[in-house]
């Protein structure tokens, strides 16, 4: 199963490289325009096979507690005042599809920042973000998702004054970046360390006091 959004595209460039092929199958190239032909598809295969693996999207059960909202691993985990922030960093060989980490109802959606700096610092807390206020049963809680250097489109699959469930999709970063997650200190406490491989909708990232 593919991203939401994006059977459309993939399927279009698997329609056009077959086209693509029953042209030069046709038309019978010799010499250098073999050669081109092998190459262009060759690369055009390639793009596919990328697209696919990164635009994957498997379906999976919610796991125990609040669950993390990406696949990766554990870059941050901070007490900022009355709040705990669990950062996930994710690279491009990960599932980019953001999930939600409990039931929430989404109050508002918003993008700030400004700047690329590589996502895996602690400095890229101000990157080109959006962010997610979500109403949850431990109050408000919210969801980050922050751009890196490559990784500057960021993508909603919901609005803000829907509901969804732990585990349902929110959206995805293309091309890697991390996902913050801000949970009411007094009412959490982290089930992960610095490092540690997390999945979207799976890994327990913190338990309720």
């Amino acid at each position: 199963m593919f991203a939401p959004r994006t059977g459309p595209p993939l399927g279009a460039l698997a329609l056009a490289l077959l086209l693509l092929s029953a042209v030069a199958v046709l038309r019978r190239p010799t010499g250098g325009e073999e050669a081109l032909s092998i190459g262009l598809l060759g690369l055009g295969g390639g793009l596919l096979l990328f697209l696919a693996v990164f635009f994957r999207d498997p379906e999976r059960s919610p796991g125990e507690g609040i669950v993390s909202p990406a696949d990766g691993r554990v870059s941050l985990i901070r007490s900022e005042g009355d709040r705990i922030r669990i950062a996930v960093f994710m690279n491009v060989s990960d599932v980019h599809v953001n999930r939600f980490p409990l039931d929430a109802r989404v109050e508002a959606v918003a993008d700030a920042g400004a700047g690329h700096v590589p996502a895996y610092r602690s400095a890229a807390q101000g990157n080109v973000q959006r962010a997610y206020r979500l109403s949850t049963r431990l109050g408000e809680v919210e969801l980050v998702q922050v751009t890196g250097v490559l990784a500057r489109r960021l993508v909603s699959f919901v609005r803000a004054g829907e509901s969804y469930r732990k585990g349902d999709r929110l959206g995805m970063i293309v091309l890697g970046s991390r996902v913050d997650l801000l949970l009411p200190a007094g009412k959490v406490v982290p089930s992960v360390a610095v490092g540690d491989r997390v999945h979207a909708g799976l890994t327990p990232l913190a338990r309720e006091r």
